[in-house]
């Protein structure tokens, strides 16, 4: 049996790299660039232990559930940590950090998450950028949710270590993931004894032998699916234009802030500042006494193609998800959300 995904030719390392290239041209920076072969909680991972260790401070921003696990990981790592935590209804700003810089100066590494599609709030890095890097700490950032919602710049931001995934924004795989590192990243990790090395986790590994020998030979087979995906993915948003595709996402999450305000039903954003909301997904708080869970579920048997989802864990009960990111990015998915849930709402 034959089929269009089957029995492809290898990808080579010429082409691997020419992807990666274009990654570098979507995020505008000079940084190097790897293509991780996994969802994006490896090189999130992987960044962090190699560029953390027993003789790191870390300031860790907490705006949701990503931010905690970023916390465990850096103690797991033998770095003392202050975490910096905020509502989940809000965002973090630069005085904040500025404010943890002045109560523990020893402070030489800043993790962030962008924007928390768990949470539906965006964070301001240009701001935060700039007061890290005064400080000098190394800088590592989360944009897997933003990428393709809103500007991700690394070099602009003075972020030292940028993650992104394709499966939000970007409307792409979930298989595969890319990091940019700067120089001083690196050096950060070279000196760490306790950087992964030989492993999965390792970026070092990827520096020594792909970067340092000129992208000629790759490490192992790369996941040739996902690595064609992520091309497609890439070359449908330069085709389309990167400022149009984050103009849809901008447009999607307005609508549905007024749209549901509108509804007069008892749902309310649940980040309460527009300023501070995610583009790439709009959270929504339940009238009293509403199960999330089962208005969503209720919502979905009638139309399994909406993008609705419960928030997690204990905000399973009160909050709602319209993760109106990639396709869903439309002003017709936004209407049939909000439609879809007041129905759902009359009914329970």
């Amino acid at each position: 049996m034959t089929h269009p995904l089957l029995d492809l030719a290898p990808l080579s390392a010429a082409h691997f790299a020419s992807i990666e290239d274009r990654v570098a041209r979507l995020l505008s920076t000079e940084q190097d660039v790897l293509i991780t072969q996994g969802e994006a909680l490896l090189p999130l991972e992987g960044a962090i232990r190699g560029a953390a260790g027993p003789g790191t401070t870390a300031l860790n921003v907490i705006t949701g559930p990503y931010g905690q696990t970023f916390g465990d990981w850096l103690r797991d790592c033998g770095a003392t940590v202050y975490d910096l935590a905020v509502p989940f209804h809000t965002a973090v700003t630069a005085a904040q950090i500025q404010e943890a810089f002045a109560e523990h100066p020893e402070i030489g590494f800043v993790s962030l998450v962008h924007a928390e599609a768990a949470t539906g709030n965006t964070n301001p890095v240009a701001e935060i950028g700039e007061v890290v890097r005064a400080h000098g700490a190394l800088f590592y950032l989360d944009a897997v949710a933003s990428i393709g919602a809103e500007p991700v710049l690394p070099d602009a931001w003075g972020v030292d270590l940028c993650v992104i995934g394709a499966q939000k924004a970007m409307g792409g795989p979930a298989g595969v993931s890319a990091v940019s590192v700067s120089s001083r990243a690196w050096a950060r990790m070279a000196a760490n004894p306790h950087a992964p090395r030989r492993s999965y986790l390792s970026l070092l590994d990827w520096k020594e032998r792909w970067i340092d020998g000129g992208r000629r030979a790759l490490l192992h087979a790369p996941a040739q699916l996902e690595m064609l995906a992520l091309e497609a993915c890439v070359v449908r948003i330069e085709e389309e234009g990167l400022d149009t595709v984050m103009s849809r996402h901008a447009a999607a999450a307005a609508a549905t802030r007024e749209g549901v305000r509108a509804l007069g039903t008892g749902f309310e954003p649940y980040v309460y500042e527009a300023s501070a909301a995610a583009p790439v997904a709009t959270t929504l708080r339940t009238p009293e006494g509403v199960d999330a869970s089962g208005l969503v579920a209720r919502a979905l048997a009638a139309d399994p193609s909406l993008p609705l989802a419960a928030g997690g864990g204990t905000l399973a009960k009160e909050m709602i998800r319209v993760n109106h990111y990639g396709p869903a990015a439309t002003l017709d998915a936004v209407q049939s959300s909000l439609s879809a849930l007041r129905t759902a709402l009359a009914e329970a």
